[in-house]
Order: structure tokens, then C-alpha cells, then sequence
């Protein structure tokens, strides 16, 4: 046991219990301390190991004891405030989102957990140890101590490598794309066919109903009848077009793609005053919230199209098929756009995008900024961007100077305009230009706002001011910061409905009414869309 490690591992496990994005229940603020300690142990011996490599000096017998005891004194001690303020420190997250507040009874529970996790973290590390000595030792007897040494720790690091990369990851991927696969009710298991032939999967259509999955299916059936859309509007309606290709209805996303716009063409969509391109979520969820209100305020008038590219939850999806949701994203927009651009000018749809969460970084980069700028899109709505999105990136590095990261300005906003539950578009005015783009997100998202770079770095957006659904108590901490925010990640859908990774259909609407510009619309109809999408929560709009 390093004393100094042990000191390093204690003062990240104080440091964790301080407050993120995300609110932590016990049992994971236990797991997480446990993991960020066993990280700053590491670190710690490695430390102590460059350190004695380098043959520096080192403290010896008292001195030695006095010293190790003054360090690990002052981890402890500032564990023990840490402990103190955590439930206040949580609370301070809890408050801002909604929450009730929680009382500081689990204390007890975190530390039981952390130091467990850390104890089973260090037998590994240990072994681990092991293995490297055992290596090493039977390297001493043809070469030079130094080269045994990295060879031994080559070796060792290779073989978890391989077995991680050949097996385990393999593994764990096939084992989950199979129980998303099985959970989606795909072929013998999906529910019959509809008979209506305006539903995609119905009589006569081109998309494979059991193919669908249940997401595709969902999305299909879920639109909002005619009458339902001309009782709000008081003006007569259209049925939406909805279509939807499942990620079983063929390998090659190419071909899925010229599946989808072979079923735009029999459904009419192409007659529609509005055409949107819409990429789901990695499981091929779509939002209803930000599909509903759209049809509501163009009378229905609107045809939408999807191809599902993944089974997984978008974090999965984001770290093992990075590349499938871009491909068939880029398939999906590069066959409709040259359709639509053979079409007259005056007569063809206006051709809009969408995507939220994984949906959102694969339409952005569907987004062909070359091919577009003779005949570019009406505009696009890209709600909780993932923070690789190449597009969203370069918008807020755009911003003016003075303006705040987490809601930028770009120039006048004449293109692009960031909006929360909080700011809407309209707050910068009519002045746009030829394409509109808004960007809905929220400050306490951390799918948007994580930062692979804060292991060492403090992201720029916690040198401001907080947002109102952010704690001020929010610190940068070298390390453990960037474990908070990677489990912030994966709790990003446990905060209520209006914050984190949450986005209320009644948020879309001030964004799609200044990107589409309805007909004859009113700031009194946006409040009564309001008020009816706030009875469907986050199923969508429902007429009472």
C-alpha cells in the first residue's frame, strides 16, 4: 500500500461527491466514488514509481511516517467535509431541475460502496501486478533489467487488449444489438398489419411492417388524425404523411434509403408544402413532441420521413456502431435531396431536417454544405446535439464575442440560433435569412455539453455564469469531473421532463414556428398548441 497513492485515491473520492449536471442517487455516487478513487490510487503509484525511477530523493523512517500521516490526515479530512455537504451539494442539483429534495441519511451507504468498489478495483490492479511481475521475472534471464521491465508491461497491457477487443467488447455488443433486436417485436413477433394503405407497412405499401420495429411502428400509427388537426385550427386539414424504414428491412442503408423514398412517392409526399428528413435515436425512437407539433400548426400539410440505422440506446450506439447512424443519415439525405432537386422550384415541397440526440450529430452531418449551397434546405431543428457534432461545434465556436457558450449568438442569428426551455428563437428578432437553423438544448444536458477534453481542462461553459438548471456549486476538478460527466451521460434521461436530456414536445414548438413560418399563425395559437401538447407531457399533442 502507497500512503501517498492512498492519499491522492481518498482526496478523489472527496471530490466526487461534489455536484454535476446530473443528481446522483446514493448507490451510484457510491459506485462512482469507489471508481474515481481507485483511478487516483493509480495515479498516485505511478507517481511514486516515475518519481523512484528517476531516483530522487525520498523521505525514510520518521520523517517518512510523519509525512505519509500529514497526507493522508488531510484526505481524510477533507472526506470527511466532502461527506458533510453532499447531500446538500446533490440537493442543489435536485432543486433546480425539479426534484424534491433528499435528506443526507445515505451518507453512510456511499462510503460503504466507494470503499467496496475501490477494495475489488485494487485486487484486480493487484493482479494485474501479478501477472506483470511473473512476465518481467522470466524477461530478467535474457535481457536488461530496464527492457525486461517494458517488455513485461507490453506484453501484459497486449493480452487484455486483445481479449477485450477479440471477445469481451464483441461479446457485449452482439448481447445487447440481440435484446434490443428481440424487444422491438420484429417479425414472428410483431403485432399484424395495419389495412389502411396511407400507412406505411399497410396494402400496397413498400416497407416491411414486422421489419419496422416497434419504434417505426409507433411513429407511423401515431399521427394526428385530420379532424383532430382542423378542430385546433378551425381551417381544414390534411392527414400527415409519416414513413419509416426499419433497420431489418435491409442491410445496405443505401438501399433502405431508395426503399423510403420509393414509399414518399407512393404516398404523394412530394405534393406536400412541407417535406421533413428526420434521423431517430440509436434505438429508432423519434420524438412525437417535435413531429405532432409541426403537422399541427401546418394543418397537417407535412410528410416526414425516417430510416432506423441501429437497436441500441444512442450512448451505445455513439461508442460501438459510431459510423452507421452517419452512413445511413448521409444514404437518406443524399436520395430524397436529388430527388427533390429535380422537381420544379415552385412546386416541390420545402425541404426541412431534423434529429434529436444521436439523430441530431448524424443529420448535421448529413448536412452537405457543399451540395447545398446552390439549393440549400428551408432549415433545420436540432434538438439535444451530441457534443461531437461537427456542425453544432463550429456554430458555437462562431459565436460573438461576449456571448455565453452554452446559448451563443451567432452574428444577428440571420441562419443560426440556439434556444432552451428557458430562450426561445423569437427573442432575436425576424431577420432571417435564406435557410433557418435553431439548435434546442438544454444547460443541464450533458450528452450536449460533456467535454472529452476535461480530464485536465475546464470546459468553457463552467466558467460562466450557471444556467437556472444548473447548481453554482458546480466545480471543475482535474479527473474526476470528467468520470461525473461520463455518468451524467448515462443518467441523462433521469431528470424530469423539461431538463437534462428531456425535451418537452411544448419546447419544439416556438422553434419550429420561427423554422417553418406556418400560415396565418399567432402568438395566441402557440400558446394554445401549448396547452395541448402540456396534456400529452412527452407523448406528444393531444386535442381534450
Amino acid at each position: 500500500m502507497s500512503y501517498v497513492a492512498l492519499a491522492l485515491g481518498l482526496a478523489f473520492f472527496a471530490a466526487s461527491l461534489t455536484p454535476s449536471l446530473i443528481p446522483r442517487a446514493w448507490p451510484l455516487q457510491g459506485a462512482l466514488a469507489g471508481l474515481v478513487m481507485a483511478l487516483g490510487y493509480m495515479i498516485g503509484r505511478f507517481c511514486v514509481s516515475l518519481w523512484r525511477g528517476m531516483q530522487f530523493p525520498e523521505a525514510r523512517g520518521r520523517r517518512a511516517l510523519w509525512l505519509h500521516g500529514l497526507l493522508v490526515g488531510a484526505a481524510l479530512a477533507l472526506l470527511v467535509f466532502c461527506l458533510a455537504m453532499a447531500a446538500h451539494w446533490q440537493n442543489s442539483v435536485r432543486i433546480r431541475v425539479g426534484m424534491d429534495p433528499e435528506d443526507g441519511a445515505t451518507v453512510l451507504g456511499v462510503l460503504a460502496i466507494g470503499l467496496a468498489i475501490f477494495a475489488v478495483l485494487f485486487l484486480i490492479g493487484s493482479g494485474f501486478q501479478l501477472a506483470f511481475d511473473a512476465v518481467r521475472v522470466r524477461l530478467y534471464r535474457v535481457m536488461a533489467p530496464r527492457a525486461a521491465n517494458l517488455l513485461g508491461l507490453v506484453i501484459v497491457l497486449g493480452i487484455v487488449f486483445v481479449a477485450s477487443r477479440d471477445w469481451v467488447l464483441p461479446s457485449a455488443i452482439d448481447f445487447l444489438d440481440e435484446s434490443y433486436e428481440t424487444a422491438q417485436d420484429l417479425f414472428e413477433t410483431a403485432p399484424p398489419a395495419p389495412d389502411d394503405s396511407f400507412i406505411a407497412g399497410g396494402p400496397g405499401s413498400l416497407v416491411d411492417w414486422a421489419a419496422m420495429g416497434q419504434p417505426g411502428r409507433n411513429f407511423v400509427t401515431g399521427a394526428p388524425s385530420a379532424d383532430d388537426i382542423a378542430r385546433f385550427t378551425g381551417r381544414p386539414a390534411q392527414r400527415p404523411i409519416r414513413v419509416y424504414v426499419g433497420r431489418s428491412q435491409d442491410d445496405d442503408p443505401h438501399e433502405r434509403a431508395r426503399i423510403a423514398l420509393a414509399e414518399l412517392q407512393r404516398l404523394g409526399a412530394f405534393d406536400r408544402r412541407i417535406l421533413l428528413v428526420a434521423s431517430p435515436t440509436g434505438t429508432g425512437w423519434l420524438d412525437p413532441g417535435a413531429h405532432d407539433t409541426l403537422e399541427f400548426m401546418q394543418d397537417g400539410d407535412v410528410a416526414t420521413v425516417a430510416v432506423q440505422y441501429s437497436f441500441l440506446q444512442s450512448p451505445l450506439a455513439l461508442i460501438f456502431e459510431t459510423t452507421t447512424g452517419l452512413e445511413q443519415a448521409s444514404a437518406t439525405m443524399e436520395e430524397i435531396y436529388r430527388y427533390w432537386r429535380t422537381l420544379p422550384e415552385d412546386s416541390r415541397p420545402q425541404l426541412y431536417m431534423h434529429g434529436i440526440s444521436l439523430g441530431a450529430w448524424s443529420s448535421m452531418y448529413s448536412f452537405n454544405v457543399f451540395q447545398m449551397l446552390d439549393e440549400p434546405v428551408a432549415g433545420a431543428l436540432w434538438t439535444g446535439p451530441p457534443f461531437p457534432s461537427d456542425i453544432w461545434r463550429r456554430t458555437v465556436a462562431a459565436r460573438n464575442p461576449g456571448s455565453p457558450y452554452v446559448l451563443p449568438e451567432v452574428d444577428q442569428g440571420e441562419v443560426a440560433r440556439f434556444s432552451s426551455q428557458f430562450v426561445t428563437p423569437q427573442e432575436q428578432g425576424d431577420a432571417w435569412g435564406r435557410i433557418r437553423i435553431v439548435f434546442l438544448q438544454h444547460a443541464s444536458d450533458p450528452i450536449v455539453f460533456f467535454e472529452p477534453g476535461s480530464v485536465f481542462r475546464e470546459p468553457e461553459w463552467m466558467r460562466e455564469e450557471p444556467a437556472p438548471d444548473v447548481s453554482p456549486d458546480l466545480r471543475f476538478v482535474p479527473v474526476v469531473t470528467q468520470f461525473q460527466l461520463a455518468l451524467d451521460m448515462a443518467l441523462s434521461k433521469a431528470l424530469p421532463a423539461g431538463y437534462g436530456h428531456n425535451y418537452l414536445a411544448h419546447e419544439y414548438i416556438d422553434a419550429w414556428v420561427a423554422i417553418s413560418n406556418p400560415p396565418d399563425w399567432s402568438q395566441e395559437q402557440t400558446e394554445a398548441l401549448k396547452a395541448i401538447c402540456n396534456l400529452g407531457k412527452d407523448t406528444g399533442c393531444k386535442m381534450p
